[in-house]
């Protein structure tokens, strides 16, 4: 949103962003998520900590082999409880997955072997990479907007945002420059369809 009103000469404040995501943001990445094709049944999983309110906080990721983020979800522990809920709330979403890509933490171990005990479960911090990577976004954002407030405005944005993010910057460095290009229009083809939907 930022990229499209400065090509317009509008600048805008973090508090005019949030306003926005918090608005708008929901319709765009149930859009999304609707059109979007099926994800792949390889699933990458990981935890990054965030304060809110000086209170550690936990929020869990998972992402596919297309760097496509799956879901989100703000929790307060990182035990085995807390992974089991996330991990459900994928299998209900996506179904079954045939690999799952964690790292090392032990907690992981049971909810994967209860939840699908048919999974390949491979625990390596290398392997992981992918997702934590795109944890970089998330903090990014967190700087820019001078942290979240409260968890479930953390929530709020981070499910939206991360959704749409995907569409409108992808993976540069693994396409051609024409293919970013065709990405790109696609990407403001959809924002046209689903602003269209929105205020039909």
């Amino acid at each position: 949103m930022e990229d499209l009103l400065a090509e317009r000469g509008v600048i805008v404040s973090r508090e005019v962003v949030r306003l926005c995501v918090s608005r708008f943001g929901r319709h765009f990445a149930n859009c999304i998520r609707r059109d979007r094709p099926k994800p792949d049944d390889k699933r990458h999983i990981d935890e990054a900590v965030i304060t809110i309110g000086g209170s550690k906080l936990w929020l869990w990721g998972c992402i596919d082999t297309d760097v496509d983020v799956l879901d989100i979800l703000v929790q307060g522990r990182r035990d085995t409880k807390a992974k089991k809920r996330f991990f459900f709330r994928l299998v209900r979403q996506f179904g079954q997955p045939h690999v799952v890509v964690t790292d090392k933490l032990g907690s992981y171990v049971t909810p994967i072997r209860s939840i699908a005990p048919d999974a390949d479960h491979r625990a390596h911090k290398g392997l992981n990479n992918r997702i934590e990577n795109s944890h970089r976004l998330t903090r990014k954002r967190e700087k820019i907007m001078g942290g979240f407030k409260t968890p479930p405005q953390a929530q709020r944005f981070r499910s939206a945002h991360d959704i749409i993010n995907t569409i409108f910057r992808p993976c540069r460095y693994t396409l051609t420059a024409i293919s970013y290009r065709h990405a790109r229009i696609d990407a403001f083809s959809l924002r046209a369809d689903y602003t269209a939907a929105m205020t039909a």
